[in-house]
């Protein structure tokens, strides 16, 4: 017991100036970052192939009066999933604020990958009617379920195992496994498209990225379990102080932080997923660029998202994770309008620069948000409360960007009106996370 203790007594303290980071931080850092790699590869392969072959092969008779509708519906399904994410958030914010956050990391990886892999063997309208859209939505739920319990059981082990003054940077990794499982999901895409062609990637394809999933949720929970439990949820159990009832302790004590974890997320989340889910779709199907050129452009883009996540985390360690969420929100709402000159000119170099330029601002608000929202909440309901934030911000953001712009573009004719609808959600956060006050010292154990 003395050496939990001496562990959790580690993380919250500040790291001495130039101290290497441990074997065990190293340990940490790899799981929550390939852990979520693969649990988000899992999601964007769903985004993306909503995106080209989900709508016709699950909504067909749409498909055949109206494809821009079935493309809608299929952007639905994206959004449905989201829907269940508190519900996951909620259920195993609970599970790992009273028995730790190692084993439900663990549990969250294999329902992703078991709901992911039954995807790739559903049958199709064409060959079970209305039963195939649902039970397509059915293991939507069950991704949106697992998704939502994912990421703060991710942030908090890597944030809580931090150095006082490394926090927004150990927080950056387990944000990076979401570019990082975007860059896996568009390659894999590429990969298969390009090996078979684009009629059979339509005819039987597409399933072998979602079988893919077994073997890497195999690999995440073999990483994962080789890594100790979070320090501080271990001196919370040595001191018997973990909540009996986090959720209705939230709930009561702590409003206001569930209220701004949401909405300091709504205009990230948005940005986010036009890149990985309505910017494939609309540069194939209403640009008419290649599938594998938008794939490949997606792929630098998430590289780029990727690097600027990590600068996130970094900035936020020097000049402050509000600072750092406000710069990145600017940026966002000044590039959201010009981009579309860039766009729509159906230049790949320039669709390409437009995606790229896109995914800084995005990093920016990306990387520091782990150690902000840890600092918001104390101890004993801390994986309940950034879970249920994130998840929140989730549904209000991300969840129906992609059917939104869509819908945004049908109805008006104008592309750059789904930049003012950005603007808009990036104002929302950039409000938000301005009522927050920075507590990069706070201690994150538990009273």
């Amino acid at each position: 017991m003395q050496t939990e203790l001496s562990a959790a007594g580690a993380a919250g303290a500040p790291a001495a100036p130039g101290a290497l980071v441990s074997a065990e931080d190293r340990k940490v850092l790899a799981a929550t970052l390939v852990g979520s790699a693969i649990e988000w590869y899992d999601y964007f392969i769903y985004v993306q192939a909503a995106g080209l072959v989900l709508g016709s092969l699950f909504f067909s008779p749409f498909a055949k009066e109206n494809p821009e509708l079935s493309l809608i519906l299929s952007f639905a399904t994206v959004g449905v999933a989201f829907l269940f994410r508190p519900l996951g958030a909620i259920f195993c914010g609970y599970m790992g604020d009273r028995y730790g956050r190692k084993r439900v990391l663990a549990a969250t990886l294999i329902l992703m990958g078991v709901s992911t892999s039954l995807i790739g063997v559903l049958p199709t309208y064409a060959q079970i009617g209305i039963w195939a859209p649902i039970m397509l939505v059915a293991l939507r739920v069950l991704q949106g379920f697992s998704a939502g319990g994912e990421w703060g059981g991710a942030a908090l082990m890597a944030v809580e195992h931090a150095p006082g003054n490394r926090r927004a940077l150990f927080g950056a990794f387990p944000q990076i496994g979401v570019p990082l499982g975007m860059i896996v999901a568009t390659g894999v895409l590429w990969c298969i498209t390009a090996a078979i062609g684009s009629d059979n990637f339509m005819a039987w394809g597409w399933r072998i990225s979602f079988l893919l999933s077994i073997a890497l949720i195999i690999v995440g929970v073999i990483i994962r379990r080789a890594v100790e439990e979070s320090p501080v949820f271990l001196e919370m159990r040595s001191r018997r102080s973990h909540s009996s009832a986090p959720l209705g302790t939230l709930l009561r004590k702590h409003p206001r932080e569930i209220l701004l974890t949401t909405l300091i997320f709504v205009g990230n989340s948005t940005g986010g997923y036009l890149l990985v889910g309505f910017f494939i779709s609309y540069g194939s199907r209403a640009l008419h660029m290649p599938a594998q050129e938008v794939l490949m452009i997606c792929t630098l883009a998430a590289v780029c998202w990727l690097g600027s996540t990590l600068l996130g985390g970094w900035l936020g360690d020097r000049i402050g994770r509000v600072r750092t969420f406000q710069l990145g929100y600017v940026l966002l709402a000044l590039w959201a309008i010009p981009m579309w000159s860039f766009i729509d000119s159906g230049d790949v170099t320039k669709f390409a620069f437009a995606l790229v330029v896109l995914a800084v601002p995005l990093g920016l608000t990306y990387g520091p948000q782990a150690a902000l929202y840890a600092e918001m909440f104390p101890a004993d309901v801390r994986y309940s409360g950034v879970s249920t934030g994130y998840a929140l911000g989730s549904i209000f953001g991300g969840a129906f960007a992609a059917m939104i712009a869509q819908a945004i573009i049908t109805a008006t004719g104008l592309s750059w009106m789904v930049g003012v609808y950005l603007i808009v959600m990036a104002a929302i956060s950039f409000i938000a996370v301005t009522l927050v006050k920075d507590r990069p010292g706070t201690n994150l154990h538990a009273d």
